[in-house]
C-alpha cells in the first residue's frame, strides 16, 4: 500500500506541476507578446470548441485555464501597455444561447457583462468574426488563448487599436492633409 501511495504523490506532483506550468505558459506568452503587439493586432480569448484555424498569422495557446481568469489577465496586459487598446468584439448570438441548452449561459452573460463594463461592445454575428480574424491574419499576428468554456458564442474578440493615437486625431491629421 506504501507504493501506490507514493506513486499517486509522484503522479499528483506531476499533473499539478504540467498544470502550473501549462498556467504560467500561456501567461509568459501574452507578457512576452504585448510589447510586438499593435494596432491591427488581435487577442482572442475562446471557447474549448473554438477551431485551430490554419492561417499562418494565427498562434494558438491552449491555457487549460478559466475564460474569465485568462480575459481579466488579458485586458490587465494591454490596459497597462503603453501603446494599445481594447476594442471588444463579441458573437452576436450569446443573448440568445439559453440556460437550457447550455447551463451557465446566462450566468456567464452576467459575468461577462460586469467585466467588460467599461467597454463599448461590438456584437457581430459569429461567422462574420471568423471571417473578420482570418483576413486580418494574412497580415497581422492573433493570438488565440483557448480556455476552459463550454457555452458556445462565449468568446471574445479583442482588437488592439493605438492607445496614444485615436481614431478622430487620425480624422484630423487625413483632414489638414488634403
Amino acid at each position: 500500500m506504501h507504493k501506490r501511495q507514493l506513486i499517486f504523490a509522484f503522479v499528483s506532483i506531476l499533473f499539478t506541476a504540467s498544470v502550473l506550468t501549462a498556467q504560467s505558459d500561456w501567461k509568459a506568452r501574452v507578457a512576452d507578446s504585448m510589447p510586438l503587439l499593435g494596432h491591427r493586432n488581435w487577442i482572442l480569448i475562446v471557447d474549448s470548441a473554438y477551431p485551430l484555424q490554419s492561417s499562418p498569422g494565427v498562434e494558438t495557446i491552449e491555457t487549460n485555464a478559466s475564460h474569465l481568469d485568462v480575459l481579466q489577465y488579458v485586458l490587465g496586459a494591454v490596459n497597462n501597455s503603453i501603446h494599445v487598446r481594447p476594442l471588444i468584439t463579441m458573437d452576436s448570438e450569446l443573448p440568445y444561447v439559453p440556460d437550457d441548452d447550455a447551463p451557465g449561459a446566462s450566468a456567464y452573460r452576467s459575468q461577462i457583462n460586469r467585466i467588460l463594463s467599461d467597454y463599448k461592445i461590438e456584437s457581430i454575428p459569429h461567422e462574420k468574426v471568423i471571417s473578420t480574424i482570418d483576413e486580418a491574419s494574412k497580415q497581422f499576428h492573433v493570438l488565440v488563448l483557448k480556455t476552459t468554456m463550454t457555452i458556445p458564442y462565449s468568446s471574445v474578440f479583442i482588437r488592439l487599436d493605438c492607445k496614444y493615437w485615436s481614431a478622430d486625431a487620425e480624422k484630423r491629421m487625413r483632414a489638414r492633409m488634403r
